[in-house]
């Protein structure tokens, strides 16, 4: 009743075209005092740290070509031709190269999916970006006080987390968390959930593992809505070394400044959009549907209202609200929304490499250029949809092309089932040269290409 009062006031205010820029100025005043207010909060926590991450680089052997994939595909999807046509003509226009990486289980002829085989597919992925990790960092697994797993549809038992105790020894009182069945943007689930932890935990490291384990994803059936998946999914993985230690102030790559996660999935359309299901010969796989990219428009508009106030400067916040309100107060569905510049906050974007249709939809609705996209774009055309991981690679990307320099600011986004989107924004602390030692290290030269 109290909120019926306060808009009915509120729109009988707007009505009078002379109180429109005073109720506006003065909503934004009240806006900025806020945010200025928690944003001093927030400072009162001690300062989270991205040390370094490292990106698993599958063996060659595992690489996957646009004509193996045809092959194996009309062994594999024998009785069902059409299907194979429709995933050919998928790949054609998806924007992955032939240089992807697919599991070894896939392979096989037959593919042999099964719990040994991604468990085999998680100990190449893991393993190998941890072991590249601690190496470069000269890290003891021992002085790992936190970890966190996320990867949606491989969940054994005993857990991924557990694996990764065992193999590299770690000490009994780490704290473990699993994270299964949060799809393509767990990977900054992960980070928040490792922020919250620091903020707790003084002098701390907390180590996070990204991936998905895609063994078990490859559908055999007729369904096109699953036969997606098996056309852009691809293996890959990558380590995050988080910490709050002082000591990591000057050697870290960069400093997390903010997360943000929303979540639609209270919206049938949305909660469906991706969905892991039995067809009607009642073959496991996971459906796509044809609102995904509206869903995911959606989920990025809703993102964006919730962080727009932390990072925008003022003139775009007061543009920004006063479209807001007009939307409010008219009720027009048609009112134009208005896109707030944010190359005038972000040097660089990491949007996740989800397919092509994603990255032009999300170019589309922030207002960026080819160029801003390039490192997504071309992720998807090296390593395709490596699902939470794809972000990672995205980073490294810059990195090994010497975008990254002290002061920039990098906006990563994450889509995934549910519906959800995610953000993280992070300084970069240092000027970073162009390693050799990352996933696009024997590649790096021939990119940027043209890709649709």
């Amino acid at each position: 009743m109290t909120l019926d009062i306060f808009l009915s006031f509120f729109k009988t205010l707007y009505a009078d075209d002379a109180m429109k820029p005073i109720l506006i100025l003065s909503l934004s005043i009240i806006i900025v005092i806020i945010t200025f207010f928690i944003l001093s909060f927030i400072s009162k926590h001690p300062s989270i740290y991205l040390v370094d991450y490292a990106c698993c680089n599958p063996p060659k052997s595992l690489q996957s070509p646009s004509d193996a994939f045809l092959r194996h595909s009309r062994i594999n999807l024998s009785s069902h031709p059409e299907s194979v046509d429709f995933q050919m003509k998928v790949l054609a226009r998806s924007g992955l190269g032939d240089e992807t990486y697919l599991p070894p289980a896939m392979h096989s002829l037959p593919p042999t999916p099964s719990i040994e085989a991604s468990r085999n597919e998680a100990e190449i992925v893991i393993y190998s970006s941890l072991d590249s990790l601690f190496k470069k960092m000269e890290l003891n697994p021992q002085e790992v006080d936190f970890l966190v797993v996320n990867t949606s549809v491989f969940a054994p038992v005993p857990s991924l987390t557990s694996m990764i105790m065992r193999r590299y020894n770690m000490r009994e009182d780490v704290k473990t968390f699993n994270l299964s069945g949060m799809g393509c943007s767990a990977g900054l689930i992960s980070v928040n959930l490792a922020r919250d932890l620091l903020k707790i935990h003084k002098n701390s490291n907390a180590v996070i593992i990204t991936t998905e384990i895609i063994t078990l994803f490859y559908y055999t059936g007729k369904d096109r809505s699953m036969l997606l998946p098996n056309c852009l999914f691809r293996m890959g993985g990558a380590s995050v070394l988080l910490s709050n230690k002082k000591c990591f102030r000057k050697q870290s790559k960069y400093r997390l400044l903010h997360v943000v996660r929303t979540h639609i999935g209270s919206f049938d359309k949305a909660y469906k959009c991706i969905h892991e299901m039995e067809d009607s010969e009642g073959k496991i796989g996971i459906s796509l549907s044809k609102d995904l990219p509206n869903i995911a428009r959606q989920a990025l508009k809703a993102n964006i209202h919730a962080f727009a106030l932390q990072v925008l400067p003022l003139t775009e916040v007061f543009f920004f609200l006063k479209n807001v309100i007009k939307k409010v107060v008219s009720k027009r569905k048609d009112t134009k929304p208005y896109v707030p510049n944010f190359k005038r906050v972000f040097k660089h974007f990491c949007v996740h490499a989800g397919g092509r249709g994603v990255i032009n939809n999300m170019q589309t609705e922030l207002g960026l250029t080819w160029q801003d996209m390039e490192p997504s774009r071309m992720t998807l055309h090296r390593f395709g949809n490596t699902s939470s991981s794809s972000l990672w690679y995205e980073l490294s990307y810059l990195e090994a092309k010497g975008m990254m320099k002290e002061g920039d600011r990098i906006w990563q986004i994450a889509l995934g089932s549910g519906f959800k989107c995610n953000s993280a924004v992070w300084m970069c602390n240092r000027n970073i040269t162009n390693s050799m030692d990352g996933p696009w290290f024997d590649c790096i030269d021939r990119y940027p290409i043209h890709v649709p």
